[in-house]
C-alpha cells in the first residue's frame, strides 16, 4: 500500500517528477478528499485521502506512481443541492487539470449524483459506485523533442483560415494510410498537410479537441457528440483522434510540428462556456462534485438550478477565481506545451458576464490583455451568447478578431435572396469599419465567412431550401431556420444541367466575395471542393459519412478546387485585397487616385442617394494601387495593382461603364469572372477606359488595370 505524503498546493492536477506524482485538486467547500488509483483493467486498487490543504486545495505527494497510472477523485461533502451542494463520495470524478484521459463515459453506470425519484428527484443523493462508467485520468509527461518547430507567427490581414474536424478532413482521404485516416497522425500525413498546403490557406482552426463526453439524450438515440463541444477536460487531447491508445498527447504535438513545418498554423475551437456536465439533471463526473458553487453559476435564490446562457445546461462561472485560473492555466498550457498559435472562442460573450451583462472590461478580458503568453496569439471570439444582450458583434476589445456574423448574413441576402441592401455590403466588403474602427481595431478583427460547421456546407447552401435535419433524431426541430437558397432552382440534388449551372455559379459568387472583401477569409474544410452534408445544417450528432469530407470529390469538382485555389492566389499577390488598415476615401501617399472610389454603372461616382437607391442591385469599386498600405518584408510599402471589382447580384443584365476618372488613363484585363470557372492568369484583351461591358445577372467580374 502506498503512502500519500505533503505535497505542493500550487501545482494543481497529476505532476511527475522522476521519483513519484504530486496530486493537488481544489475544493473550497469540500469536507475531505481522495485520490482512487486503479489498474489497467479500470478496478480500483488504492484509495488515498488527501493529507493536507492549502487555500481550499487537497494535496498531496505519492512516491512510486508513474506516467500511465490511471486515477481520480472523490470528494466529501454536503450534498445539499438547495443549498448548491453537490458532494457525493460514492461519485468518482475526473482531475480538471488531467493532461489525458482513458476510456469513455458509460451511462450503464450509475453516473448520477441524485436518485432518480419524486418529483424533486435530484435532491436525493444516489449511493453507488460510479467508477465503472467514469473515464479515468492519466498521469503524463511532458517529454517531446520538438526539434526546431517555430510558430509561422502570420500577419494577421495575410491570414486565411480553414476550419476543420480532425476526423472528418482525412476520415475518406485515400491519400493517408487507412490505421491513421481519422487522427492527429492523420492530418499530419503528407497528403493532408499537401491538400492545405497547395489551397494555401494559412491557418487552420480545429473543431475542439479538448476531451468531450456524450451527453445522456445523444446516446439514448444511438448517436454521438461528433463535433465535441462538451468539454469534460480543458487541457487533455481527445482521445478519439488518436491513432494508438494512449498516445493522443504525443501525436497531437506531431500533428502541431507538421504543420507548423509546412507553414500553418494551428488555432483551436475551446469551449469554456459550459461543460459536459448540463443541468442540475445531469451527470456528476467533475466539476459538479468537486465544487459545484465555485465552478458553476447558480440561479440567484434558487442555488438547486444553474444559470444557462449557453443553451447546454450550464455555464462555467468565470466570477470565481478559481474557474478564471482553471480557463486561464488551460489556455497557456495549449501555448506553451502543446504549441499552438491561437484560440476561437466558443460562445464568447459568455466568459465575460459580470453579474448579469456582458462586460468588455471584465477580468477575463483584463487578464488575458496583459498575459504576456496569451496578448501575443490570435484570439477569435464568436460573439454571441444565448443570454439577455448576448450578441456582441463588433463590441470586442482591442487584440480581439470576431466571427463577423454580419458578413455572413449580408452576403447572402445579396447572392441568395436578391436582396442586397448597398450600405450594408459595402460595409462587409471593405472590412467592417462601423463594427471594428472606434476602438482602434483593424479589418483583419472581422473573421468574414459565409459557412462554418454550424449550418449548410457552401453547395447545400445554394442546394435547399429547408433544413433536412431528420437523422439528428430531433423530429426536425434542431437547427437554424433561416433558408438558404433561392434563384437556384429545385432543391436537393439533381442532373438538371441549368440548375446545376445557377448552382456553380452562385457558390463561386460567394467564394469570390468571400475571399476578396477585406478582413480575414475563413473557409469551411471542403466547400472548395463542394461537399454536402445532404441538407443537414446541423450535423452535430453524425459521425458518419454526412460530416466526413468525401474525397473523391478532388476529382469530380476538381474546377472548384482550382477556382477557389486561384482566388486564394490573387488575393495573397495583390496587397489591395488584403490591406492592413481600412479605407479613408482619400488618396494615401501621393496616390492619384482615392484608395477606394464607389462607382454607379454609369462609371460616375457613387452619391450618397446612390447608397439609399432599394432598387440598386450594382455595386462597383476601384481599389487603388498606388501608396497601398500592405508592407513588403522590408517594412516599405508594396507597390499592388489597381483593381475594378464589379458585385451584380440582380435578375437582369446591366451595362457597366468603366471608370471615369479625370487625370488616369487605366485600361483594364478581367482576371475573374464568375460566370466560369476560368480564372486567366493575364486576362483577355485590355477593356479601355469609358468602354461599356454587359454584365450577366449574379456576377462578379475583378478586373486588373495594365499600362
Amino acid at each position: 500500500m502506498r503512502r500519500m505524503t505533503p505535497g505542493h498546493a500550487h501545482l494543481l492536477g497529476a505532476t511527475w517528477d522522476g521519483q513519484g506524482t504530486n496530486f493537488a485538486v481544489f475544493s473550497e467547500g469540500a469536507q475531505g478528499a481522495a485520490l482512487c488509483l486503479f489498474d489497467e483493467a479500470g478496478v480500483e486498487t488504492e484509495r488515498l485521502p488527501f493529507c493536507d490543504r492549502v487555500h481550499h486545495v487537497w494535496h498531496g505527494y505519492v512516491r512510486g506512481v508513474m506516467p500511465g497510472q490511471r486515477y481520480g477523485f472523490r470528494v466529501h461533502g454536503p450534498y445539499a443541492p438547495r443549498e448548491g451542494f453537490r458532494f457525493n463520495a460514492h461519485k468518482l470524478l475526473i482531475d480538471p487539470y488531467a493532461r489525458a484521459f482513458e476510456g469513455k463515459a458509460d451511462y450503464r453506470a450509475p453516473l448520477f449524483a441524485y436518485a432518480r425519484r419524486g418529483s424533486e428527484s435530484d435532491l436525493e443523493p444516489d449511493i453507488r459506485d460510479s467508477a465503472a462508467g467514469v473515464p479515468k485520468c492519466i498521469v503524463t509527461h511532458g517529454e517531446f523533442d520538438w526539434g526546431g518547430d517555430k510558430a509561422p507567427r502570420i500577419p494577421w490581414h495575410r491570414t486565411i483560415v480553414y476550419e476543420l474536424h480532425v476526423k472528418g478532413f482525412t476520415k475518406t482521404h485515400p491519400g493517408v494510410p487507412e490505421p491513421l485516416r481519422g487522427t492527429y497522425a492523420g492530418l499530419a500525413s503528407p497528403a493532408a498537410v499537401e491538400h492545405l498546403a497547395s489551397l494555401g490557406v494559412t491557418t487552420v482552426e480545429l473543431l475542439p479537441v479538448h476531451e468531450a463526453m456524450d451527453e445522456p439524450g445523444i446516446v439514448q438515440r444511438g448517436l454521438t457528440n461528433y463535433w465535441g463541444y462538451s468539454t469534460l477536460g480543458f487541457f487533455a487531447p481527445d482521445q478519439r483522434f488518436a491513432s494508438r491508445p494512449g498516445q493522443q498527447v504525443v501525436e497531437f504535438k506531431e500533428m502541431v510540428k507538421a504543420l507548423h513545418a509546412a507553414g500553418l498554423e494551428v488555432v483551436l475551437d475551446v469551449v469554456y462556456n459550459h461543460t459536459c456536465e448540463g443541468d442540475e439533471t445531469g451527470p456528476t463526473v467533475s466539476f459538479r462534485g468537486l465544487d459545484n458553487r465555485a465552478y458553476y453559476r447558480l440561479k440567484p435564490g434558487d442555488p438547486s438550478r444553474y444559470e444557462d446562457f449557453t443553451g447546454c445546461g450550464n455555464t462555467l462561472n468565470m466570477l470565481h477565481p478559481e474557474s478564471l485560473k482553471l480557463v486561464m492555466e488551460s489556455l497557456r498550457y495549449w501555448v506553451t506545451e502543446m504549441h499552438v498559435d491561437g484560440f476561437r472562442f466558443d460562445l464568447a460573450p459568455t466568459l465575460a458576464r459580470e453579474v448579469e451583462h456582458v462586460d468588455r472590461l471584465s477580468s477575463f478580458f483584463d487578464i488575458i490583455h496583459q498575459d504576456p503568453v496569451l496578448s501575443r496569439v490570435k484570439l477569435i471570439a464568436e460573439p454571441w451568447d444565448l443570454g439577455a444582450g448576448g450578441y456582441q458583434v463588433g463590441n470586442f476589445p482591442v487584440l480581439w478578431a470576431e466571427w463577423n456574423g454580419r458578413f455572413r448574413d449580408s452576403v447572402r441576402r445579396a447572392w441568395l435572396r436578391g436582396a442586397p441592401k448597398l450600405s450594408e455590403l459595402g460595409y462587409r466588403l471593405t472590412g467592417s469599419s462601423d463594427l471594428y474602427e472606434d476602438d482602434g481595431r483593424k479589418p483583419s478583427a472581422s473573421i468574414n465567412f459565409i459557412t462554418a460547421h454550424d449550418g449548410f456546407t457552401m453547395r447545400d447552401l445554394v442546394s435547399y431550401e429547408e433544413k433536412h435535419n431528420l437523422a439528428n433524431g430531433e423530429n426536425g426541430a434542431d437547427g437554424s431556420n433561416d433558408n438558404a437558397s433561392s434563384n437556384c432552382g429545385q432543391e436537393g440534388e439533381t442532373y438538371d444541367p441549368a440548375v446545376l449551372g445557377m448552382r456553380a455559379r452562385q457558390v463561386r459568387n460567394l467564394m469570390t466575395t468571400l475571399l476578396l472583401s477585406q478582413g480575414v477569409p475563413m473557409i469551411a474544410a471542403g466547400d472548395e471542393i463542394g461537399r454536402t452534408q445532404r441538407g443537414n445544417n446541423n450535423a452535430y450528432c453524425q459521425d458518419n459519412d454526412i460530416s466526413w469530407l468525401d474525397w473523391s470529390l478532388v476529382e469530380s469538382r476538381a474546377e472548384l478546387f482550382a477556382f477557389t485555389r486561384a482566388l486564394i492566389a490573387v488575393r495573397a499577390q495583390n496587397p489591395v485585397f488584403h490591406r492592413r488598415h481600412f479605407f479613408v476615401g482619400a488618396p494615401r501617399r501621393g496616390g492619384a487616385l482615392k484608395d477606394i472610389t464607389w462607382l454607379r454603372p454609369d462609371g460616375e461616382e457613387m452619391t450618397g442617394a446612390d447608397w439609399a437607391d432599394p432598387a440598386g442591385a450594382t455595386l462597383s469599386m476601384l481599389l487603388a494601387g498606388d501608396g497601398v498600405d500592405a508592407q513588403g518584408p522590408d517594412g516599405e510599402p508594396e507597390p499592388g495593382e489597381t483593381f475594378w471589382v464589379v458585385f451584380h447580384p440582380g435578375q437582369s443584365e446591366v451595362r457597366v461603364r468603366a471608370p471615369r476618372l479625370p487625370f488616369q488613363d487605366l485600361r483594364f484585363k478581367v482576371v475573374v469572372d464568375t460566370g466560369s470557372w476560368e480564372v486567366p492568369r493575364d486576362g483577355g484583351q485590355p477593356i479601355p477606359q469609358d468602354a461599356v461591358i454587359l454584365v450577366p445577372p449574379l456576377t462578379i467580374l475583378v478586373l486588373r488595370s495594365v499600362a
